[in-house]
């Protein structure tokens, strides 16, 4: 490792710069610069480590303007020599995964586009459709993403009709099969009727299908039939017939046309604005498209903004970093069967070299990577590069849309600023059954899931047949903003509200760095988060499928920038406004860059309260944030279902609106999102309190014993009336437990 003993950039020490690259050796591998606040600001690779870091600071070669702004911040170089050129491929990956400098290509997990996910790990391997990438389980095999979500979904509920697999996460019965088991849609996973070894074969066959190896499927079934056939198994030829006749429907209507049908490729191009990049790589297997999987990307140049059919060579080298960086993501997790022999890129390849001798080396076999400029594969090319377009324009009119709503609901509300984060709640239950509450969030406008949480009303009033809405909703707000109490500016905590994440049934969020809730218009000041002992509290990191903000630029990774969004600037204005006045931001800032921690940009704390309700219900919430003094930190208003009308607090008329108008209807979505959110949760509970059987509530009696009992009484009304001495006459049952269950059904005894 080369160590600077200056805080001095190499660029305006030459002796030093000289001394440090003389050191370098001329081998492959992989190189970091770092700054003076010893952040990484680039990992890069290269077949010859001296001559690609020597590059960066010779005169005679000129540099684009980000990578010009890159160098005159290196005081420090660090390399790792590796013995090939793949091996530097994969080590720059991973490093990048881990590290996310701010000066390379990074690929957003905005969790915008669908993947298969296979989870290899468990005995019996599950497949879903997710849209969280999480890299916890190496066995665990991510197929995508996907741009087509209905057809990634139409193609799976074909899959799993054609061949037997498990349908359910757990078991509906625990002495027997479901249903799913007797029509043949699942091989009895759940009474283990099947052996992992077998299941895993069916497995492995599906898996070909996300692969893009429908073909080579196809052939290995037609020779199964036929060895069916011969020993006359005629009832399996038949259902293998009819999976080749399936597998045959998927992708029929998707041929592209090409000269040479036996090549397996892939085609990747890419269409981008000032700020962002759309990727699309079209798989394409014996002349069919069998998979079209979609990436966004941060622009790393404030500059692109010009047209990609540009011959300026600064554009296209940053273009084909993009896609040098898509490719090596997306081949790295890929198995050596998916890898296609043939590549096209719309842009050459900075590194195009090592990549191809990489792909080429896990294969076993040569893959080339080409920049077609005629003929049928150019075409192809500019097909990939029209459809990445058009997802991009759509992505643009998705956000302008937004931006338009937020705008109109601040005109509305008299906000001073667009509310960036606003957060909906709603109570469901039935005649006070299973009562639940729902919290939702839109950032910028747009559901922001990972921050969803659900709530079980815990007031002893709230019970089966008296309800309480008022009381529920007054419950939540104050388990939501009870760490906020006081509004000194401390370091306080979340709320407890249970994880919901990216379903329905709790899913849980990842935990993220603490976050920052900005002080604005309204005297909030700035507060982080910590753990609040029994509340389980998911904090996610700050990528959040938001048009606006998903390619957030981080503040502390390079001291001068700036945020492209409308609320990052108004944020930058308030914070210069408030440094007289208010020290702690400044400080904070500056500790989080001593200590290089990655700073996040969703806030936790709401910019706007959106309430299901009237009046009573506005006026049960405005109660409790007056409580906790906090009424004068947040907006909160109701929205009525009968006449979409907005109230207030303390004004009994509502304000004149427009239903139809953008800024409501982004409160009636988030009004909807939240109904539905409570909703199925309750209906999840419920559903789960009637599966639940009375003998679950006593300790110490399982599923064997409780077996035991309805074998001798045949009913729980039988066991309830029974005497200690009569239950202990039950095999199993001892004196000790008969008492326990006796008491647990004579409450009125004790």
């Amino acid at each position: 490792m080369i160590t600077s003993t200056q805080t001095l950039p190499l660029v305006q020490n030459p002796e030093r710069l000289e001394s440090c690259l003389k050191e370098i050796p001329a081998e492959p591998g992989v190189y970091l610069m770092r700054d003076s606040n010893d952040r990484i600001l680039y990992i890069g690779k290269s077949k010859k480590l001296r001559s690609r870091v020597r590059s960066y600071f010779r005169v005679s070669q000129p540099l684009t303007e980000r990578l010009t702004k890159m160098v005159r911040q290196v005081v420090e170089i660090e390399f790792i020599v590796t013995d090939t050129e793949a091996e530097a491929l994969a080590l720059e990956a991973n490093l990048v995964k881990q590290h996310q400098p701010y000066f390379n290509v990074l690929l957003k997990d905005d969790k915008k586009y669908p993947y298969v996910l296979i989870t290899w790990s468990e005995k019996y391997p599950r497949i879903l459709i997710t849209r969280k990438r999480q890299l916890g389980k190496a066995k665990d095999k991510y197929y995508g993403p996907f741009v087509d979500g209905r057809a990634l979904r139409s193609t799976l509920k074909l899959v799993k009709r054609l061949f037997p697999v498990r349908q359910r996460p757990r078991p509906l019965f625990k002495d027997r099969p479901c249903l799913n088991y007797d029509l043949g849609h699942c091989p009895g996973v759940c009474q283990q009727l099947i052996t992992p070894e077998e299941y895993c074969k069916t497995i492995q066959k599906i898996a070909m299908v996300f692969q893009g190896r429908t073909e080579e499927l196809i052939t290995l079934l037609m020779s199964n039939m036929g060895q069916a056939a011969e020993v006359l198994n005629f009832e399996l030829a038949a259902r293998i017939r009819d999976q080749i006749a399936g597998l045959k429907s998927l992708n029929a209507d998707q041929k592209v046309a090409l000269p040479d049908d036996t090549v397996s490729r892939d085609a990747i191009a890419l269409a981008a604005d000032d700020q962002h990049a759309c990727i699309q790589l079209f798989q394409i297997r014996a002349g069919r498209l069998v998979g079209r999987l979609g990436f966004f990307a941060e622009i790393p140049s404030q500059k692109f903004g010009e047209s990609l059919s540009s011959q300026d060579k600064n554009i296209e080298g940053i273009a084909g970093a993009i896609l040098q960086r898509v490719l090596e993501e997306h081949y790295q997790t890929a198995e050596a069967v998916e890898i296609p022999a043939e590549i096209l890129v719309q842009y050459p390849l900075p590194e195009g070299e090592i990549l191809a001798a990489y792909l080429s080396d896990r294969k076993s076999r040569k893959v080339n990577i080409l920049t077609p400029m005629r003929q049928a594969k150019a075409e192809l090319i500019e097909m990939v590069a029209r459809n990445a377009n058009y997802e991009l324009e759509r992505s643009q009119r998705f956000a302008d849309r937004n931006t338009q709503a937020m705008q109109d609901l601040a005109n509305i509300l008299n906000l001073p600023d667009l509310p960036h984060r606003i957060e909906g709640y709603d109570i469901s239950h039935i005649q006070g059954a299973n009562a639940v509450a729902s919290q939702v969030v839109f950032i910028d406008g747009t559901p922001a899931k990972q921050h969803y949480r659900h709530y079980k009303i815990k007031n002893p009033q709230v019970t089966i047949g008296h309800s309480d809405d008022f009381a529920s909703l007054a419950e939540v707000i104050r388990r939501r903003f009870r760490e906020y109490g006081g509004g000194d500016g401390e370091t306080r905590g979340c709320g407890d509200g249970e994880i919901g994440g990216w379903g329905d049934k709790g899913d849980k969020g990842d935990k993220g760095d603490a976050e920052t809730r900005r002080r604005g218009d309204w005297g909030m000041g700035r507060w982080g988060d910590k753990e609040d002992g029994e509340d389980r509290i998911a904090r996610s990191s700050s990528q959040y499928p938001i048009p606006n903000t998903q390619y957030p630029i981080p503040n502390t990774q390079f001291p001068n920038n700036k945020q492209p969004t409308t609320n990052n600037k108004q944020q930058t204005t308030n914070n210069k406004q408030q440094t007289t006045n208010n020290k702690q931001p400044t400080t904070n800032n500056q500790q989080q860059t001593t200590n290089n921690q990655q700073p996040t940009t969703n806030n936790n704390f709401p910019d706007l309260i959106m309430i299901d309700g009237g009046k009573g219900q506005l006026s049960a919430v405005v109660a409790v944030l007056q409580e906790l003094n906090l009424l004068e930190d947040v907006r909160v208003v109701s929205l009525a279902k009968q006449r979409e009308e907005i109230f207030l607090p303390g004004e009994s008329s509502p304000l004149a609106t427009n239903p139809e108008q953008p800024g409501v209807q982004l409160l009636r979505r988030l009004r909807d999102e939240a109904h539905r959110f409570a909703v199925s949760f309750h209906r999840q509970q419920r559903s789960s309190k009637l599966r639940r059987s009375r003998l679950d509530e006593i300790p110490g009696l399982g599923f064997h014993r409780q077996k035991q009992l309805l074998a001798h009484f045949h009913s729980i009304d039988y066991i309830r009336v029974a005497s200690p001495q009569q239950l202990a006459e039950v095999p199993g049952i001892g004196p000790s437990l008969a008492q326990q269950i006796y008491d647990y059904f004579h409450p009125e005894n004790l």
